[in-house]
């Protein structure tokens, strides 16, 4: 590519401080590889801060970004009316990128016939399991096969005082994506599976009641005084949850338990008779790029984030730096993306992911989305887990909530 320069830089706003890290050595590769006369500022702001500062920004018409980071679910509180984010259709199909990114993934940022954005991650879902507790209790991963067998050995541990698994209320959304169901169908209907819905939830609340599963002291797996409390007391044996969860909170959270991190797919439901009727894994959550509508440097911002989609040495740095898998599948046959990792007691978190991948659920997209899920983690359906609700009634309250609207979604204005 020919150099050409421009006198404004790129504004990348980012939601993380160790994404802002990724993106300002990508500009480095960027301006090394590709173009000198490249200029770019990257700026971080919170996870939850960020759509209150897009808001503002679109609002006022000042200091707007042109390439934002936005996680899948923050996305969806744009797609009420005209979306401010660029049509990157055509230039996805002529960078063969709908050919080259996991489908399931590039859906999330999809809408109708317009992709919007550009997933920066598989966000496939695992079970990371302390491989010194298995060892005290005389455990292997081989064990897990189905949830039946999960919840049989949960009954034991639980007979001898010791939970299994931390609990969460995103585990609905995931287990229920791992079985089929969605939170919305493609023509918007709500909960189109109830009754699996409600299955799924009876589950969760049997694993609380039986103390198979535990809730954390602030409800939440998603909070580092988790890891100091739960973790550390070693109260758990297991953690259900994507590959940035690992890569990123675990690792930085509980790095004195290096290399007594273990990593195991999903185990499958069954049927009636007993047969496999799931995948082997579920999603949760992930990030994507988008650029502003309003952007005079669309074209420079899209070369960007094509290259940063594409190279090889950025997907992995993306994984080697602790920030996610790619979603890009040429990056899965990248040895460093493969190779064993001391944390996690040599195994392979990138071959484990490229072996699920393929089973990968697909996530319906709905301007909706972002309510549901903050109905989820601010504990509308944790009553259940609490033995102090029924799942029929929860999610009937929680779908005639959405049905009606719902409200805003946090951060909106």
């Amino acid at each position: 590519m020919a150099s050409v320069s421009w006198a404004e830089p790129v504004k990348i706003w980012i939601s993380s401080q160790q994404d802002k890290i990724y993106y300002e050595n990508m500009v480095r590769l960027y301006q090394k590889v590709v173009d000198a006369d490249f200029k770019a500022e990257v700026e971080a702001f919170g996870f939850r801060e960020m759509p209150d500062k897009l808001a503002i920004a679109f609002k006022t018409q000042t200091n707007t970004p042109d390439i934002v980071q936005l996680d899948e679910v923050f996305f969806g509180m744009y797609l009420q009316g005209e979306t401010p984010f660029v049509d990157l259709t055509d230039r996805v199909k002529a960078a063969g990128l709908d050919k080259s990114m996991m489908l399931q993934r590039l859906e999330l940022f999809t809408v109708g016939d317009q992709v919007l954005g550009l997933p920066q991650s598989l966000s496939a879902v695992v079970i990371y399991y302390r491989r010194d507790l298995f060892q005290q209790f005389s455990l292997s991963p081989s064990e897990f096969k189905t949830w039946d067998d999960f919840m049989a050995i949960g009954e034991e541990l639980a007979a001898e005082n010791q939970p299994f698994l931390a609990l969460d209320p995103s585990y609905f959304g995931i287990l229920l994506r791992q079985r089929g169901g969605h939170l919305f169908s493609e023509t918007g209907e709500v909960l189109p599976d109830f009754e699996l819905a409600v299955e799924t939830l009876e589950f969760m609340g049997e694993l609380a009641q039986k103390r198979i599963g535990l809730m954390p002291d602030r409800a939440t797996i998603f909070d580092p005084v988790f890891f100091g409390g739960d973790v550390a007391n070693n109260e758990i044996l297991a953690i259900m949850g994507a590959d940035w969860y690992g890569l990123d909170m675990i690792q930085q959270f509980s790095s004195e338990l290096e290399g007594e991190w273990g990593i195991m797919p999903l185990p499958v439901w069954t049927d009636e008779q007993g047969n496999p009727d799931s995948v082997r894994t579920s999603t949760f959550a992930g990030q994507g790029l988008v650029i502003y509508k309003g952007s005079d440097l669309i074209d420079e911002s899209w070369e960007f984030m094509k290259f940063v989609m594409t190279n090889s040495e950025a997907n992995a740095q993306r994984f080697l730096q602790g920030n996610s898998f790619p979603a890009y599948k040429p990056a899965f046959e990248d040895i460093r993306l493969l190779q064993p990792q001391p944390f996690f007691g040599y195994d392979s978190l990138g071959q484990i992911l490229v072996d699920l991948a393929p089973e990968i659920p697909r996530v319906m997209m709905n301007s909706k989305r972002p309510m549901a899920v903050f109905m989820i983690r601010e504990g509308m359906l944790s009553s259940v887990m609490y033995g102090e609700g029924d799942a029929r009634s929860a999610l009937r309250r929680f779908k005639d909530q959405l049905e009606s609207g719902g409200g805003p979604p946090p951060g909106a204005n």
